[in-house]
């Protein structure tokens, strides 16, 4: 994933959650929001402490960076901020994608469905 697709700033991903516009399951919890001044898809990751050490939130967050890349769609005009939950760790790589997918979908389809 590029840096230019990454949301950094506090106040924007404090807005996208006050939203509460949110798709989720047992692994993930996905907020979004259409952007106004970016004509492409940013992302923020949120690991919780209560994952594990700061090694382990780093392997979870580099994983599900790379599924990001994969997966998600950068032309669509949206902020995405996914906050990993619990039962991620107890699950393996290929399980978690599918799950990451099944949600994107639903988003999107919810996205096209507005449109």
């Amino acid at each position: 994933m590029k840096k230019k697709y990454s949301l950094k700033r506090n106040e924007e991903i404090a807005k996208i959650v006050r939203k509460k516009v949110l798709e989720k399951n047992n692994c993930y919890v996905i907020y979004y929001y259409p952007n106004q001044n970016v004509n492409h898809t940013r992302v923020c990751i949120s690991v919780s402490k209560k994952l594990g050490k700061a090694v382990i939130r780093n392997k979870i967050k580099r994983q599900v960076r790379e599924m990001i890349t994969s997966i998600f769609d950068f032309n669509l005009s949206y902020d995405f901020v996914i906050v990993v939950r619990r039962d991620y760790p107890e699950i393996d790589f290929e399980h978690n994608k599918n799950k990451l997918e099944k949600l994107y979908l639903r988003i999107t389809s919810k996205i096209k469905g507005d449109i």
